[in-house]
């Protein structure tokens, strides 16, 4: 390959939870490793691989610079989104006034649901669900109504449609948001699954959030179809949520944005987004998206998605030859797993506290996944170097799941 996943950076000391939080007392942290055993960062959902070199580039590049006043996000930001949203997902007719910055995902949910809602009312989620949608929601008075996610005969995730439109009608419902790709569960939606929400959403006057901040990362073999492209109603009743942040690593910059059709709903949401007069575009956060939406962008992803697909076909197979007992979707979208533990628990006569601890204690720092509504599960990244995953899966086996 062209660009480096197989180095493994230390990250100690440079500003990362991932690694620097481990073993902090009072957090949701994963606990320390026992002596001898280096910690394996499986927890945050951010990568363990440099970004693509056009980004530090790119900011290095501004920074030299030396005015950093105020400013303007300019026309080759917004081109360089209506460009990548072209080409990587299909869509067209998008302009630059459909596009709004956002400090953050989840502070573009909350501001959008403030436009859709009352506090206090009730919102639509799948579950199991991202934790930061449980934490931001209930923060800002709303109310969530959970449809679960059902396994079909074939493991695979599907939504519940009779389910959601019962919870709908009896909880009085007019806002969803919807996680496209699914986080924790890694399903990258069919176009009729989409059609089916959004036939179902728009019989009963729901409107949609839509976090997609997922939607580059999806393996091969599948194809992100965003939520606002199924229909014109869906274009016009949907608040798309994006950000290069999980994509190409930028979390820590600082710097996603919407995509709204609807006037009405973009011009209230973009005034509730500017009250805590706050959310507002670093400089270095917007050369670094131009950077990462540019031709090396472009083929350092390609490259990114086929290293991530290979480390989730070795995890899943390796699961699947070993780990008796436990049972996880092999995800076509997202580098997480959500491993469902309920049977090697209950023939082991293992808690899942004590399941995550023997995993902690040998340096596999993986997450709690009761806190994504996953009563005896574990959520796992796999953005590492494939070494260091084949590292922490020996490790589980010799040390964590042989009881």
């Amino acid at each position: 390959m062209k660009y480096d996943f197989t180095s493994i950076i230390d990250r100690r000391g440079r500003d990362a939870i991932a690694v620097d939080h481990i073993g902090l007392p009072g957090g949701f942290a994963p606990g320390a490793p026992r002596e001898g055993f280096d910690a394996i960062p499986m927890w945050v959902a951010d990568m363990n691989f440099p970004t693509v070199p056009a980004i530090p580039d790119a900011i290095i590049e501004r920074a030299k610079h030396p005015a950093y006043g105020y400013f303007s996000p300019s026309d080759d930001y917004y081109n360089a989104i209506i460009r990548w949203q072209e080409g990587r997902n299909g869509v067209t007719g998008l302009s630059k006034e459909h596009i709004g910055y956002e400090n953050g995902v989840l502070g573009g949910v909350v501001s959008a649901l403030n436009v859709l809602c009352s506090r206090g009312d009730k919102v639509l989620l799948h579950s199991p669900t991202y934790v930061g949608f449980t934490n931001s929601l209930t923060n800002n008075g709303y109310s969530i109504v959970h449809s679960p996610l059902a396994l079909d005969e074939n493991g695979v995730w599907r939504m519940d449609f009779e389910d959601m439109e019962r919870k709908i009608v009896d909880n009085h419902i007019h806002a969803a948001v919807f996680c496209s790709p699914h986080n924790p569960c890694g399903r990258v939606w069919e176009r009729w699954e989409l059609e089916k929400a959004m036939d179902l959403f728009r019989k009963h006057d729901v409107y949609v959030v839509s976090d997609e901040i997922w939607s580059d990362l999806v393996l091969d073999g599948y194809r992100h179809i965003p939520t606002q492209s199924v229909s014109e109603d869906a274009r016009q009743r949907t608040v798309a949520m994006y950000a290069p942040s999980k994509t190409f690593n930028l979390a820590g910059l600082i710097g996603s944005y919407h995509i709204i059709c609807n006037q009405r709903i973009r011009d209230r949401v973009m005034k509730e987004s500017s009250l805590c007069h706050y959310n507002a575009m670093n400089v270095l956060s917007m050369h670094a998206l131009i950077a990462a939406y540019g031709p090396q962008g472009q083929e350092w992803l390609d490259e990114l998605r086929q290293v991530l697909t290979g480390n989730v076909d070795f995890a899943c197979d390796y699961i699947a030859a070993r780990f008796d007992g436990v049972k996880v979707f092999r995800p076509q979208g997202t580098y997480m797993l959500f491993l469902d533990c309920t049977e090697w628990c209950k023939a082991h006569g293992k808690t899942i506290d004590e399941l995550e601890k023997a995993g902690w204690d040998v340096g596999v720092a993986w997450q709690d996944g009761r806190m994504f509504h996953g009563p005896c599960h574990i959520r796992m990244n796999l953005a590492l170097p494939l070494s260091r995953v084949q590292e922490a899966f020996d490790r589980l086996d010799r040390y964590v799941f042989r009881g």
